[in-house]
């Protein structure tokens, strides 16, 4: 933030070239305000790691692989979570994936950024297959993915519940075990043609 200095003339005496170039100063000053204020802020990191999922999404649908190898890290770390039949993405990207196998499209309906790690979700339109991905982000790079297949994911952070003030005076006495109380901050939206009896996966962030 600019800091201005209001510059006063003196009571005796007219105002003259000092006085002139502080009125210049202030324009100027208010000038730099002004632009600070209106001009687009820098954006955040989860919108820049969003920007990054975006954009490799954008990039496996066109086929760019100069764009996918540029995203994707040398050494990604990859968790997969589902059966084997389902790693579309990794035969994919490790050119495995035959001509005869049907193609699968990587289109997410929707992509939630939480700072450096950006959770998408999508389904399958011909084939009950629903999907999430958790990316990891750093420095505009994706270091990390974790894939989850035909599993209903809760995203949590994690925090400690505040005991009574009544327990904390009695704990001196005896060992107390604060609980861990886990908020879910996104949950995944199964769609109607896989069902709902899938097993449930809590992904702590």
């Amino acid at each position: 933030m600019t800091s201005v200095r209001l510059m006063r003339h003196p009571l005796s005496g007219p105002i003259g070239p000092i006085g002139t170039f502080n009125a210049f100063q202030e324009l100027a000053n208010s000038q730099e305000i002004l632009a600070e204020i209106t001009e687009p802020k820098p954006p955040t990191s989860s919108k820049k790691s969003q920007e990054v999922v975006l954009a490799f999404y954008e990039a496996l649908k066109s086929r760019d692989v100069d764009t996918v190898h540029k995203i994707l890290a040398r050494d990604l770390e990859w968790w997969f979570h589902g059966p084997p039949s389902h790693q579309f993405m990794m035969r994919l990207l490790t050119g495995e994936q035959k001509d005869s196998d049907v193609p699968f499209e990587f289109s997410p309906i929707s992509i939630t950024p939480f700072g450096n790690i950006v959770v998408a979700e999508g389904f399958d339109t011909s084939r009950p297959i629903s999907w999430v991905h958790a990316w990891t982000v750093t420095d505009g790079i994706i270091t990390q993915v974790r894939e989850y297949f035909n599993t209903s994911l809760t995203v949590t952070r994690l925090g400690n519940q505040s005991q009574p003030s009544d327990l904390k005076s009695k704990s001196s006495t005896t060992t107390e075990i604060t609980p861990v109380h886990c908020p879910p901050v996104w949950e995944s939206s199964l769609s109607d043609q896989i069902g709902k009896s899938v097993p449930g996966l809590v992904l702590a962030i």
